[in-house]
């Protein structure tokens, strides 16, 4: 495939999908927002996520341009300027996402309240959700080929490397194409890492203080506009459930696709594979096309949802329904692009490569992405939605109180692991029968495809809860409490399964990455190898596999330091406050909104910081055998912990809201079992909102740093010096 046809189909699938997300932008703040009151409070956390964004935005660019710089001195300006492409193209699309929410959640709840069904107010929440989805895959691939056009062959940094012609800095490291795209995945990290915390951190401290007060113990109902938490709470769910979603997948789609990309050219490099140029050439493109094939894909089964006249009045079938179908022709476009890449490349090259299934290998390892991360997602929906028995037990073990409430919470979460770790486990081994570590990286590839899909059905999850939150505080009827409600109960779900989805890929992309990574610091002429029950390894996988509990403790402790001084402040208000509690005077909702956002904000930099130097400290003190156990052991760890925290998370929180809709017969709200499962659910908050989707970003974050610093350590640590002066 010529560099014309490939810059052809990823350009129009880039053109194509912002172009639809413009549509549906434009078509959403058509819509009508409802009466005065509606507008006042939509217009009260547009402000408010606006303030938060625009500040958290100017403090992730002043240490953004310090890494840049570091990187252009350290390691060379092109990936400094990659890593900027990266950090602006994952910022773009998660305040694009953030902004189409605030006007989308209110169109929600007017549509709830104009038509009074399920089916119509399913498509306005979707479409707003389709703005985040479309903007994350055009974004991620707009500055892939930037990236690729101009630093890879307009600069000949590919062509120099397939040659053997590796460039090297002032200092003598090599600086190649690998280093530049690593500078993209990085540049995309660090700003998904910043959202995820940050929003993170506000938006359940927000919901924590809302809950732990209001419901529990002034027993008002959710978003109740006389709780002064709950503007904060509704400014959270856009910051923290949005943007921070939207930055999320879109560096775990970067990641997975240029995994792919660095493994096919590292391996190239190895003396022991003997390929063609032209199958190399192949082994790099196809992921990009695949990728662009993908967008495309989601194009369409988003049209299949929105463009459809008569919807059903069931949301879960609907959206399913769309990203079965862009799961299906992504696959279909994949087979296609296999087809014209690698059909007349001669068996023998393939079969030096690893490929075991001829020209089909890398769509059947795809396919393997894709299948698994559906079998996952499955697995994520029947422990998270009350429609199975997990989440039922837990309803049913609030009448005996808040202990078992947690304590049955905490089995399900982790028996929810075993199932999905199978999965994964099942399609790292079938990918790499298929196609060796190439077919893993594609797998990882082919999991997050339809990414545009993925987020779009993720992201309508809190404009539904948004919606469910101003037809609350506007003093509407129940009915469109029940509508918005109904849609938020199937978000808590199809966002689990986005979350394993997210951990998955990230499973993958980190393995292949990690594979990259000892080919950085291997001489060539070695045959790449690495013992795990070497002692510096094996220490090395003992501190990894501590890491994330570490990481994950801080996030949790930063939430809850500015959720017990939400908590404080909502209690002060509602002792101080003469009417408020009977609903005659309004409460003071700025003060709440501060102290969210500065909590976030200063909270959220030590945990996003630490994830980047941790695996520079380890290899400048130890080396680089040490990283590589660091790695293997953060991200085992981690994808555990992630797995666990977001579905006990989520059946918390359905748990909570089966009791609301009447599911466990004679228990109501405003019970003590109901007060048990709101515990539960405040418990969970910042596991499935917080911790779980940050683990992702840590494994791959820390995957990129050592591959960019991989040959950094080998040369210069600590330990080696000091068995020098001993020597």
């Amino acid at each position: 495939m010529s560099l014309v046809v490939l810059t052809i189909i990823m350009a129009f699938g880039v053109v194509l999908t912002l172009g639809y997300a413009a549509i549906n932008y434009f078509a959403v703040k058509r819509m009508e927002e409802g009466n005065e009151r509606m507008r006042e409070i939509a217009s009260a956390i547009r402000l408010g996520a606006s303030t938060f964004i625009n500040y958290e935005y100017r403090v992730v660019a002043m240490i953004a341009a310090v890494i840049a710089v570091i990187l252009g001195v350290l390691i060379h300006w092109q990936m400094a300027v990659s890593f900027v492409i990266g950090a602006i193209m994952s910022g773009m699309a998660g305040f694009v996402g953030m902004r189409i929410a605030t006007y989308a959640n209110v169109r929600v709840t007017n549509t709830a309240q104009k038509t009074r069904s399920l089916a119509d107010t399913l498509k306005v929440a979707y479409r707003g959700g389709t703005v985040m989805g479309l903007s994350v895959g055009g974004f991620a691939m707009l500055g892939i080929i930037t990236v690729y056009l101009i630093f890879g062959q307009a600069m000949g940094q590919m062509d120099a490397l397939i040659a053997g012609n590796v460039n090297k800095n002032w200092w003598g490291l090599p600086v190649t194409f690998t280093v530049t795209l690593s500078g993209y995945a990085l540049g995309c990290s660090i700003i998904a890492m910043f959202n995820r915390v940050g929003g993170g951190i506000y938006t359940k401290a927000a919901d924590m203080g809302a809950d732990l007060v209001g419901k529990t113990e002034y027993h008002i109902p959710e978003d109740d506009p006389r709780n002064p938490a709950t503007i904060a709470d509704n400014v959270g769910d856009n910051v923290g459930d949005v943007a921070g979603l939207g930055a999320d997948l879109l560096e775990s789609y970067v990641g997975a696709v240029l995994s792919a990309v660095i493994l096919a050219l590292e391996v190239f490099r190895d003396v022991h594979v003997v390929v063609s140029e032209n199958l190399v050439r192949a082994m790099i493109n196809y992921p990009l096309v695949f990728a662009a094939g993908g967008l495309i894909s989601c194009v369409l089964g988003i049209m299949s949802l929105l463009l459809k006249k008569k919807l059903s009045d069931n949301p879960h079938k609907e959206l399913n329904l769309s990203t079965w179908i862009s799961a299906t022709l992504t696959i279909g476009f994949g087979f296609l692009t296999a087809w014209l890449l690698f059909s007349k490349v001669g068996a023998g090259d393939l079969s030096n490569a690893g490929f075991r299934a001829g020209w089909v290998s890398p769509v059947l390892a795809a396919a393997m992405g894709v299948v698994s991360g559906i079998v996952v997602g499955v697995f994520a929906e029947y422990y998270t939605s009350y429609s199975f028995k997990p989440t039922k037990t837990i309803a049913e073990a609030t009448r005996e109180g808040v202990g078992l409430t947690i304590t049955e919470g905490m089995s399900v979460g982790m028996k929810s692991t075993m199932y999905s770790s199978i999965t994964l486990g099942v399609a790292i081994l079938g990918a790499y029968l298929l196609a060796g570590m190439y077919g893993v990286a594609v797998a990882a590839t082919g999991m997050l495809s339809f990414v545009v899909t993925t987020v779009s059905v993720d992201t309508y999850g809190p404009i539904a809860d948004n919606a469910g939150g101003i037809a609350e505080m506007s003093y509407l009827d129940e009915e469109v409490r029940q509508i918005t409600d109904t849609l938020d109960a199937v978000g808590n779900t199809t966002a689990a399964i986005g979350k394993g989805f997210a951990i998955g890929s990230a499973a993958l992309a980190a393995l292949s990455m990690m594979t990259s990574y000892l080919y950085s610091f291997t001489p060539s002429e070695d045959k790449l190898m690495l013992n795990a029950i070497q002692p510096l390894t094996l220490v090395g996988m003992i501190v990894g596999a501590a890491f994330p509990w570490l990481f994950s403790g801080m996030l949790i402790d930063s939430v809850t330091k500015t959720a017990r001084i939400m908590v404080v402040e909502v209690r002060r208000q509602f002792r101080e406050i003469k009417g408020l509690i009977t609903g005659e005077v309004l409460p003071d909702y700025e003060t709440c909104i501060a102290i969210a956002s500065k909590g976030a904000l200063r909270e959220m930099r030590a945990p996003a910081i630490l994830a980047v130097v941790i695996p520079v400290i380890c290899g400048l003190f130890f080396g680089p055998l040490f990283v590589a156990g660091l790695l293997i052991g953060s991200t085992l760890s981690a994808i555990m912990l992630a797995l666990f925290t977001g579905n006990i998370g989520g059946a918390w929180d359905n748990a909570k809201k089966f009791i609301e809709i009447g599911g466990i017969k004679g228990i109501k709200r405003d019970t003590p079992e109901h007060d048990a499962a709101i515990v539960g659910d405040t418990v969970g908050d910042p596991l499935k909102d917080t911790v779980g989707p940050s683990l992702d970003i840590l494994i791959k974050i820390m995957s990129v740093v050592s591959l960019v610093m991989g040959s950094v350590f080998a040369r210069f640590n600590l330990l080696d010096w000091l068995r020098s002066l001993i020597g």
